[in-house]
């Protein structure tokens, strides 16, 4: 088993070659299989277990509260040779958790569920931060991209495919087809690279991390986008049944086309990695919010399926851009910290969305609860001006302090 490697020395261009490509297999290997159920529970549970759309809701956040508090409680505060240790027993449970999605029923899908998500925290946190261990910050911005932009060929690749498999398959036989990935995830997880932190005092909780301006920025474009987002990976493929009559292949299919816009979105940006992020960041929250106008007043399949291919543009910029935020913002040693929080908030967030879109599109419908989400929205797109614009006159101040 390899040892974690001390990333302050030089390492030859082969070294970077395999790092990369265990990096890229892993992330690809999870992600694809994470969205997968992500997408496929809901229905599996409306259409095979009959659950009502609080009852999903519920199941959903119950998911990613074990992510959130594996991230938080335990990945954020270990250090990195506990840290690796977690990584690998996470893996290996994912791994093994998985084809139990197979044989799943109405009261065992509520101790899966829970156990896969609860892996991630520690998994998806950990791939971040190696992508960012190279030292050189072109080259690190550069991996990064890379890694963003394998994360949405996953997102592209793994509806399209499960779409496929339903030809030949049943929709519960695709859990086990899929099972496949975790299997190499676990195998990849034994050589992903950890931080040297030795000398590093670990924090129970650092509110610096908190209070930093990239941080918070990083924070709000990625807030504009999950909300929507969590709204449309739990019932999204709902609305498409119920009401456009198309069955659980086109809403994989149409998945596929939304994770394609995503992916032509960051294969640009890992072309010509951006030196100024705001305007960008600006661009994603208001296409996000024009998507869901266009999904909400949707009238056919044709224009559902535009509102996904928009949707899909925004998607692909929010990740991207806020890792690069967190990674400009944080040195070596305290990115773990910085994306163990990120990664944390995004899960409280997706731990008590899912509860309330469901309770939002019992009162008011599946058409009309996209449409409710676009003010919060601008909410946010409004409070990130602000704080991008405190950032930029603190960056202002230190560099006149240094001159």
């Amino acid at each position: 088993m390899p040892e974690n490697s001390n990333t302050d020395r030089q390492i030859d261009h082969r070294t970077v070659i395999v790092i990369i490509a265990v990096i890229l297999s892993m992330t690809f290997a999870i992600r694809s299989s994470n969205n997968m159920y992500v997408t496929s529970v809901p229905l599996l549970a409306r259409y095979y277990f009959f659950y009502s759309n609080v009852e999903i809701g519920l199941l959903a956040s119950a998911a990613s509260l074990t992510t959130f508090i594996m991230s938080t409680f335990i990945n954020a505060r270990a250090e990195s040779k506990t840290r690796r240790k977690i990584f690998i027993i996470s893996s290996i449970i994912y791994a093994v958790t998985f084809p139990l999605f197979y044989i799943s029923t109405p009261f065992t899908i509520w101790i899966i569920l829970p156990v896969a998500s609860f892996t991630l925290g520690s998994i998806m946190p950990n791939i971040i931060t190696s992508a960012s261990l190279f030292k050189d910050k072109r080259q690190r911005e550069r991996i990064l991209s890379i890694y963003t932009l394998t994360l949405s060929l996953s997102l592209i690749l793994g509806p399209y495919i499960e779409s496929e498999l339903l030809h030949y398959v049943s929709f519960q036989e695709s859990f086990l087809v899929f099972s496949i990935l975790p299997a190499v995830g676990m195998i990849d997880s034994f050589f992903i690279k950890f931080p040297d932190e030795m000398g590093v005092r670990r924090r129970g909780f650092d509110i610096t991390v908190l209070k930093d301006k990239g941080f918070q920025s990083s924070l709000l474009n990625i807030l504009a986008y999950n909300i929507p987002f969590a709204f449309l990976t739990t019932y999204g493929g709902l609305f498409g049944i119920s009401d456009f009559n198309i069955n659980i292949s086109t809403v994989n299919l149409t998945f596929s086309l939304f994770f394609l816009t995503s992916f032509i979105s960051r294969l640009v940006f890992s072309v010509r990695v951006p030196e100024r992020l705001p305007r960008l960041m600006f661009s994603a929250v208001i296409l996000s919010a024009i998507g869901l106008l266009v999904l909400g007043t949707a009238k056919s399949y044709d224009y559902f399926m535009l509102a996904f291919l928009i949707l899909g543009i925004p998607h692909g910029l929010t990740y991207p851009l806020s890792v690069m935020s967190i990674t400009r913002s944080f040195p070596e040693n305290r990115r773990n910290m910085a994306n163990s929080y990120f990664f944390s908030i995004m899960m409280a967030i997706g731990t008590v969305m899912p509860f309330i879109s469901g309770e939002v599109i019992k009162i008011v419908g599946y058409r009309n609860a996209f449409l409710v989400v676009i003010p919060v929205i601008f909410v946010i797109l409004a409070t990130l001006y602000i704080v991008l614009k405190a950032k930029e006159r603190e960056e202002s101040t230190s560099t006149m302090e240094k001159t």
